[in-house]
Parts: structure tokens; C-alpha cells; sequence
């Protein structure tokens, strides 16, 4: 509210004097209401900002990622061929480029779900911000930003269409023309959610058209297509097939959230292998049979081991007990181990 105010003010009056009466104006705002993070409500720098922890929680979605449809790659080496991933090999998206600012999961359904089903447009300039960045190469290069419609019944009971505050935000922030109603939803489709990909594709086929009156500004130009979430990426390709028949150049996605598909989901199987490794480095020495040594490791020379610069972390034990004679091999550095061995060989 007080860099509205700071910002409003000049516009509506002129002179250095309205500057800094607005100024002062947004200052005084602050001081009597301060800004709060925008999802957990700490304290903040200035309104409409994320605080560090809630920052620092959001996955976001960089390189190394597919070249057609942005999906990421654990290692740059794990592309099929040319910087894709097998997907689009196998089935060539129509859109030339697909890139997203977070990776869907908690942390950015706390900005996503709020913003598109709770009224909190404010959360559209956040997400632009974010988004900008992600898709900072295809902003440099598109000629037109397009949002995906939604139906004018949806629109009714919604109020607003949230991929629309997001090309409004885009534009703004770099200078680029927007066609809000560039394309239109010709029929009422069902929730998308909890359907299939081949589901989906057949929900939205032939759903999306261009507006007759608005050709001329998508023929021959690169068109840059903004919406708040991207799943299979059927309503993408729906959107970009109308757009391409329409005579676009060629078009471009740029989306805020992702939902990483399930057969190349590397987010969640990193997530899931690092717990079930607990400890990183530890964990190695653990699930090899092998204690790695720590501070809370027992001494050294009450084992019978040389404290010297070579001296070995783990030591291989054989333990002979009175019914059988075998091997074991036993970490030695395991605290509690060494005492049972003494008592064994004493035959207690």
C-alpha cells in the first residue's frame, strides 16, 4: 500500500513537491502499518516480498532442463539427444519453447493456490517477477504476450483470469505488447484435475480459437503463451495449435508453476533417495557396513590402533565363539562393539 501511495500520487499530480509529499506519504504508511511477507506474514523489507525462509523454500526450476519443454535434468549428460528430453523426441510439442519459474509442491502452492481459487491477486506481481527471470530469454525475443482465456462462466464466478493479471504484470515489466483476449475459450470444459494426459488432450482438443478481430496482431509475430500452471501441457499445446493456425511465427510458453511429470520427476526421486540417506556422507559409511569416525568415536589406543597420520578409520575383527569358528567381519569403531569382543574372547 505505501509504494502505491508513493507511486500514485506523483502520477495524479505534477512538481517535485507531489514526489516527495507521496514519498513521505508511503513512508508514514509503513511506519504505522510495516510490510509482512506475503505468505507467512514476517517482517519485510517492502510490501508485496517474499521473507528469506519463505524464498529460500521455493523450487525453482533452472538449468540443466529440456530445450523444448523445460523439463529438468538431474545432469546435463541425462538428454536423450540435442538437449531434449525422450519425451519430445518421440512426440514433437508444437511450441517451440516451454519454460516455468517453480516446481509445483508445497512451498509454491502456498503462492499458486491462493492466487488462482482465494482472490489474492496481489500474488501476480511476485509470480511475474519470478516468472521473468525463468523466462527471461523468451521475453527477449517475443513480439506479443498472449494469456490463456478461461470461459466466460468460469470468468463470471472467478472474477478475474489469473493468467491474464500474470500477462498484464509481464508486460509492464517489459514494455511488450499484450493481447488479453487474444484467444478465447469456445466451450466449457470440465476440471482438468485428476485426469490423465490422454484425458486431458481430448478435454481440451479444439476448445481455444483466436478472435477474428485480433488475427492481424498474432499473424507473422512470436507469441509468447502465459498461464499460471503447466501439467501435461495439453491446454499448452491446444492453446499453441490455434495460435500457429492462426499465423503465428512461432510461439512460446511461460508459465509460473510446474508439475514435474511423474516418469521424469527428478525433484521428488532426489527428495525420496535423500531420505532414505539420511546424513549424506555418513549415511555412505553406514549402509557399507563401515562407522565413519566422528567426534564421538572411542579412543583410538584403547582399540590397539596407532593414533599416526595413516592410521586406518574401520578394522576388520575375527571373533571366534565357542559352538562354531567363522569369520565376522565387524566395524570397529562402533561404540559398545569392542567390549562385546573382549568378553567373547575371555569366553564370558
Amino acid at each position: 500500500m505505501a509504494r502505491l501511495l508513493s507511486e500514485w500520487i506523483p502520477t495524479r499530480f505534477d512538481g517535485p513537491g507531489w514526489l516527495i509529499l507521496g514519498r513521505v506519504a508511503g513512508a508514514a504508511l509503513d511506519l504505522l502499518l510495516p510490510p509482512t511477507c506475503i505468505t507467512c506474514s514476517a517482517p519485510v523489507d517492502a510490501p508485496g516480498l517474499l521473507c528469506g525462509a519463505c524464498f529460500g523454500g521455493l523450487s525453482v526450476v533452472g538449468e540443466p532442463c529440456c530445450g523444448c519443454c523445460g523439463t529438468p535434468f538431474e545432469l546435463a549428460w541425462h538428454a536423450a539427444e540435442g538437449d531434449l528430453c525422450q519425451r519430445c523426441l518421440d512426440v514433437p510439442p508444437p511450441f517451440h519453447r516451454a519454460r516455468a519459474a517453480l516446481n509445483y509442491d508445497a512451498a509454491s502452492r502456498r503462492l499458486v493456490l491462493p492466487f488462482k481459487h482465494g482472490d489474492r491477486i496481489e500474488f501476480a506481481a511476485i509470480l511475474a517477477r519470478l516468472m521473468a527471470r525463468a523466462g527471461a530469454r523468451l521475453l527477449r525475443e517475443t513480439d506479443v504476450i498472449v494469456p490463456v482465456p478461461l470461459h466466460r462462466r468460469r470468468l463470471f464466478v472467478r472474477r478475474y483470469n489469473q493468467a491474464a493479471l500474470l500477462a498484464q504484470a509481464l508486460g509492464r515489466m517489459t514494455g511488450r505488447k499484450v493481447l488479453l483476449d487474444g484467444l478465447t475459450r469456445r466451450l466449457a470444459t470440465e476440471a482438468l484435475g485428476g485426469k490423465s494426459a490422454a484425458e486431458r488432450r481430448e478435454e481440451v482438443a479444439g476448445v481455444f480459437a483466436v478472435r477474428r478481430r485480433l488475427v492481424s496482431g498474432i499473424e507473422g509475430r512470436r507469441v509468447l503463451l502465459v498461464d499460471d500452471v503447466m501439467t501435461s501441457g495439453a491446454t499448452a499445446v491446444a492453446c499453441t495449435e490455434s495460435l500457429l493456425e492462426a499465423g503465428a511465427a512461432s510461439v512460446d510458453v511461460l508459465v509460473a508453476v510446474r508439475v514435474p511429470d511423474p516418469r521424469l520427476d527428478v525433484i521428488a526421486r532426489r527428495r525420496k533417495w535423500r531420505r532414505r540417506r539420511p546424513g549424506g556422507r555418513h549415511a555412505d559409511a553406514r549402509t557399507s557396513g563401515r562407522e565413519p569416525v566422528s567426534d564421538n568415536a572411542p579412543d583410538l589406543m584403547s582399540e590397539g590402533v596407532s593414533p599416526g597420520k595413516d592410521a586406518p578409520q574401520t578394522r576388520e575383527v575375527t571373533v571366534a565363539t565357542p559352538s562354531s569358528s567363522w569369520p565376522a567381519h565387524v566395524p570397529g569403531l562402533v561404540p559398545g562393539i569392542a567390549p562385546a569382543i573382549q568378553r567373547l574372547r575371555r569366553g564370558q
